[in-house]
């Protein structure tokens, strides 16, 4: 079976490289080696580099980690208003249908 490249909007590899580019100046800012880093992490140096470089197929959640050992800020640094946020969007789902129906085109056959 041959493997397909996933390709990614330019928006989403600019975003990616903002992140990136982030989390290597705070690492290097804050004199942490990628060995240390990737100990206190519990992944590999490869990995950490991956992260380093704007890899899509990184995890999030080892992207939010590394960006969270780092001290980066990438929504609100305060824990309540995080979780103030997180129950809108909690009580916003709640209310909306938990499946999206695709609509049916309706076919106009009048000539």
């Amino acid at each position: 079976m041959k493997k397909y490249k996933k390709s990614h909007s330019r928006y989403t590899l600019e975003a990616l490289k903002l992140l990136s580019g982030r989390i290597k100046v705070a690492r290097v800012e804050s004199e942490i080696t990628i060995k240390s880093l990737a100990e206190r992490a519990g992944i590999s140096r490869d990995l950490l580099r991956r992260i380093e470089n704007g890899d899509p197929s990184c995890s999030i959640g080892t992207v939010f980690e590394i960006a969270s050992l780092l001290g980066l800020q990438l929504f609100s640094s305060d824990m309540d208003e995080l979780k103030l946020k997180n129950k809108f969007v909690d009580d916003k789902l709640t209310l909306l249908p938990a499946k999206v129906k695709s609509k049916k085109a309706e076919v106009d056959d009048d000539f």
